[in-house]
C-alpha cells in the first residue's frame, strides 16, 4: 500500500471503539457534573446576559449570552439548560478537527482527537464561559482554512473557505477579544509563507470584519466597556513578578499533562522536524504561544485563556510522532485523567458536613444552600442586594430577579453600571447581604435607619444590613461618583453616541462631575 492509500485507509475497529469510548465517556461524565454541580458566579453572571440578549455586555462581547438565550428559550430557564454548548463543545472540537485534518491523514486525525479528548479539562469542564463560543469559533475557523490550504489551486471553493474561515473568525472575535491571537497568526501566516494567496486573505478579512464593526458600534454606544475592562480598568497595577511566567508554565503542563509533556521533549526532533514543513500548524501555535508568553511577564495569564489554539498541539504531536508513540502518549495521559476521575468521585461522595474545616465552605454553603438562605433574608417590600457580584448574581439566578451590587464592587462583571439605576430604588428599603459583619456606620449615610439581622445556613453566619429610605442622591454624590473616577474615565478621542452609567447619573453621554449631576 502507497502512502497516500495508507494515509486515507478506514480506521482499524480498535481505533474507532477507542475513539467512540473516549467521546462517550468524557461526554457522560460532563453531562452528570453539568446536571449536579451548583451554578457559579460566573455563570450566574452571564444568565443574565442571556436574560437580557444585547449586542454587547459590559465585559465582553456578546456571543456567551446569546448561546444562554438560546439554550433557556429551548431547553428551559436551568442551569443544566444554560450549560448544554459547554457540555458539547469537546465533541464538537473533535469534528471540526476531524474535518479539517482527516483529509491529510485519517488515523492520525483520529490520535490527535483522541489525545484532546483525554485531557482532564474535557472530561471536568461542564461550565459555560465566554471562552465556550470562543473556542468553537477559533477552532472552526482554523480547520476552515487547514481545508483552503489544502487545495492546490486558487478556485472558487478555495476562496470560498477563505471567506467562511473569515465568517467564523469573526465570530469568534463576538465571543471574545482573545480571537484577534487567530487573526495575528492568520497575518503572520500569508505574510510570511503564503503572499501568492493574498486575494484568499483579502477575502477572509473582508468575511470577517462584521464582527468587529458590530462590537465598535455597540461600544460607541455604551461608553466604550468592553474597552475600559479590557484595556485600562483589569490592568491597572500590573509589575514584573517570577511567579507569572512559571505559572504561565505550569499551565501548560497541566493543560497538555505530564505525559504528553514528556513525550514530546522526548522526540522534540521529531516534533520539530515536523513543525517546520508545516507553516500555517507552526505559526497558529507559535504565535498566539508568544502573544500569551508576553503578557504572563506581568500578568497572570488564566489558564482559560489559551484554549481556543489549544487542540493543535495534539494534531502536532500525532502527526509528529509514530502511531507506537502516540499510543504510550495516550497511555500515560489516560493515566492523568484516572486520577482526577477519582478525585470527582472522592469529592461526589462527600456531604455538605464534610467540607466545614475548608476556607471556602461559607461559598460552599451559599452556592448548594441558596434557596434556603434567601428564604430567611427576603421580606415584602423590600429589595435584595449583595457586596459582590458573585453572590449578587447567584442569588438573582435563584430567585430569577436581578439582584444589584451595593457599594463600589470590584473592576469584574460590572453590568449594574448598564443596567441598574439606582434611582429607581429611591425611598426603598434594602437588605444587602455579606458574609463578614458589616460596619453599620458605613451605611448610615445613605438611609434614614440601618439594622443588622444575622442569620445562620449550615452552621454558617450570614449578615444583613437593612436600610430604610434609600438616600438616592447622597448615594450617587458618593458611590456613583467614585465609580465615575475609577471605573469610566474614558479617554477623550474615542468617539461616543451614548453611554449609560453616565446617562442614568449625570443626564449626559459624558459626566464631568458627578457630584454636580441633577436628580
Amino acid at each position: 500500500m502507497d502512502q497516500a492509500a495508507h494515509m486515507n485507509a478506514p480506521l482499524s475497529q480498535p481505533l474507532i471503539r477507542l475513539l467512540l469510548w473516549t467521546g462517550v465517556l468524557s461526554l457522560l461524565v460532563r453531562t452528570w457534573i453539568g446536571a449536579t454541580f451548583p451554578i457559579t458566579g460566573d455563570e450566574a453572571y452571564f444568565y443574565w446576559w442571556g436574560v437580557y440578549p444585547d449586542w454587547g455586555y459590559y465585559d465582553h462581547p456578546p456571543m456567551a449570552g446569546w448561546a444562554i438565550a438560546a439554550m433557556v428559550k429551548l431547553f428551559g430557564d436551568t442551569t443544566f439548560a444554560m450549560r448544554i454548548p459547554a457540555l458539547l463543545l469537546p465533541t464538537a472540537l473533535g469534528a471540526a478537527l476531524w474535518w479539517g485534518f482527516s483529509s491529510v491523514d485519517r488515523e492520525k486525525t483520529a490520535w490527535a482527537i483522541v489525545l484532546f479528548w483525554l485531557t482532564p479539562i474535557n472530561w471536568l469542564n461542564a461550565l459555560i464561559t465566554t471562552d465556550t463560543p470562543l473556542i468553537f469559533w477559533s477552532v472552526l475557523s482554523i480547520s476552515t482554512l487547514v481545508r483552503a490550504e489544502q487545495r492546490a489551486r486558487q478556485d472558487r471553493t478555495t476562496y470560498a473557505l477563505h471567506a467562511l474561515s473569515g465568517l467564523f473568525l469573526g465570530l469568534a472575535f463576538l465571543s471574545k477579544y482573545f480571537a484577534v491571537v487567530i487573526g495575528l497568526a492568520y497575518f503572520a501566516y500569508f505574510m510570511a509563507f503564503r503572499r501568492e494567496r493574498c486575494l484568499g486573505f483579502s477575502l477572509l478579512v473582508l468575511a470577517a470584519t462584521p464582527g468587529p464593526l458590530i462590537n465598535l458600534w455597540w461600544n460607541m454606544g455604551h461608553g466604550w466597556a468592553n474597552i475600559m475592562f479590557n484595556v485600562y480598568n483589569r490592568n491597572q497595577g500590573e509589575v514584573f513578578a517570577w511567579h507569572k511566567p512559571a505559572l504561565y508554565l505550569l499551565t501548560w503542563v497541566y493543560l497538555l499533562t505530564p505525559g504528553f509533556v514528556w513525550f514530546a521533549w522526548k522526540e522534540r526532533r521529531a516534533m520539530a522536524a515536523f513543525i517546520r514543513q508545516h507553516k500555517l500548524l507552526a505559526t497558529l501555535i507559535v504565535v498566539p504561544l508568544t502573544f500569551f508568553a508576553l503578557i504572563a511577564i506581568k500578568k497572570v495569564v488564566g489558564l482559560h485563556w489559551v484554549l481556543n489554539f489549544y487542540p493543535l498541539f495534539f494534531v502536532w504531536l500525532a502527526f509528529a510522532l509514530p502511531v507506537t508513540q502516540v499510543k504510550r502518549t495516550s497511555q500515560w495521559m489516560a493515566v492523568f485523567l484516572g486520577a482526577h476521575l477519582v478525585a470527582l468521585a472522592v469529592m461526589y461522595s462527600t456531604q455538605l458536613s464534610d467540607w466545614k474545616n475548608v476556607k471556602i465552605y461559607p461559598e460552599i454553603v451559599r452556592s448548594y444552600r441558596t434557596q434556603e438562605l434567601l428564604a430567611q433574608v427576603q421580606a415584602p417590600n423590600t429589595v435584595l442586594m449583595a457586596t459582590s457580584y458573585t453572590p449578587a448574581s447567584i442569588y438573582g439566578q435563584t430567585l430569577k430577579t436581578y439582584v444589584p451590587v451595593f457599594g463600589i464592587g470590584s473592576f469584574h462583571a460590572r453590568q449594574d453600571d448598564l443596567l441598574v439605576n439606582f434611582a429607581d430604588f429611591d425611598g426603598k428599603t434594602l437588605r444587602i447581604i455579606g458574609f463578614s459583619q458589616p460596619n453599620l456606620d458605613e451605611y448610615r449615610t445613605y438611609f434614614d435607619s440601618v439594622s443588622l439581622i444575622t442569620v445562620s445556613q449550615d452552621g454558617v453566619p450570614f449578615y444583613a444590613v437593612e436600610g430604610k429610605n434609600f438616600k438616592w442622591t447622597v448615594y450617587r454624590d458618593i458611590v456613583l461618583k467614585d465609580i465615575f473616577q475609577k471605573r469610566h474615565q474614558i479617554p477623550s478621542w474615542l468617539p461616543m453616541t451614548g453611554c449609560p452609567f453616565c446617562q442614568h447619573y449625570c443626564g449626559e453621554v459624558r459626566c464631568s462631575n458627578l457630584s454636580d449631576s441633577a436628580d
